[in-house]
């Protein structure tokens, strides 16, 4: 724009500065007068468009990056509303795992007040005695009648394993040495058969340990290796076994019993602690020539 107008004042001054006749002279500065307002004309159209062009671009662009703002809006609204769907679910999934865990929990104990209620149940009587034969000779003076048998054992009702083994412990907190045997004795006849078995065997001896009685001790914790070879409390009887022994002077029995905790039950607890025993043991005497 700017050249076009440029060049043709050039031509005006040009035309100007040749010696012309007065007459043309005054046409042909006229004519160029013309094309000059024709190209300021020009140049103030083509400038005007430039403008509206310049403000249509500026516009759009302005409702590129609206669109693009709410877009960008709309796309982090719709991740919190996904974040937010996952976090509920996974806040849902969690109240359901523990309904689950504790609807099991439930189902243990109803089956162990099942089992409890079981044998709570009288037994049924014993059969009538048998009519006694008036021919049969009679018995000889003196001879003692048959006793009859003693009934079985029964369960006090409502008594779920829960209960009696926490009577027991409560038995074993309050130093009740012989409550605690029997307490935990009478869960081994009752539930012997439960996760918690191996747990009221070793209480046993850990009654009889309290109460200075190593050698029933010994005996409790000879039915856990025995009876639980693996529940979780065979190291801790190995171990036990060991301190009874030793209290009741026997170190080379004492020290059999940390031996083979430490030979079966590697990088255990107990291990540690059956190692520092050996340490604190007599050497064992060498075999007899």
């Amino acid at each position: 724009m700017s050249a076009r107008l440029q060049a043709g004042i050039l031509v005006l001054a040009g035309a100007l500065a040749a010696p012309l006749p007065a007459g043309a002279q005054s046409r042909r500065e006229m004519q160029m007068m013309a094309d000059i307002r024709m190209l300021q004309e020009q140049t103030q159209q083509m400038q005007q468009q430039l403008a509206a062009a310049i403000e249509q671009l500026s516009t759009n662009l302005k409702a590129i990056s609206s669109r693009q703002d709410e877009q960008t809006a709309q796309t982090r609204k719709s991740f919190a509303d996904q974040k937010l769907v996952i976090d509920q679910f996974a806040t849902d999934l969690r109240v359901v795992r523990e309904r689950i865990d504790e609807s099991n929990v439930r189902i243990t104990t109803l089956s162990q007040e099942v089992e409890a209620l079981r044998l709570a149940i009288p037994q049924f009587p014993a059969a009538p005695p048998a009519p006694v034969d008036p021919s049969a000779p009679a018995a000889a003076p003196g001879t003692p009648e048959a006793a009859p048998a003693a009934p079985p054992a029964q369960m006090a009702p409502g008594m779920s394993p829960q209960r009696l083994f926490s009577t027991a412990m409560s038995d074993f907190t309050a130093g009740q040495w012989a409550l605690c045997v029997e307490g935990f004795n009478y869960y081994l006849r009752s539930f012997g058969r439960t996760d918690a078995a191996d747990d009221a065997q070793q209480y046993v001896g850990e009654c009889y340990y309290s109460d200075g009685k190593f050698t029933e001790a010994i005996d409790a914790y000879n039915r856990v290796i025995a009876n639980y070879p693996k529940g979780d409390r065979v190291p801790e009887a190995y171990y036990k076994r060991g301190l009874a022994f030793n209290n009741l002077g026997q170190p080379d029995r004492a020290r059999e019993s940390f031996e083979t905790l430490i030979k079966l039950f590697p990088g255990h607890d107990m291990e540690r602690l059956a190692k520092q025993q050996l340490t604190r043991l007599a050497p064992a005497k060498p075999p007899a020539p």
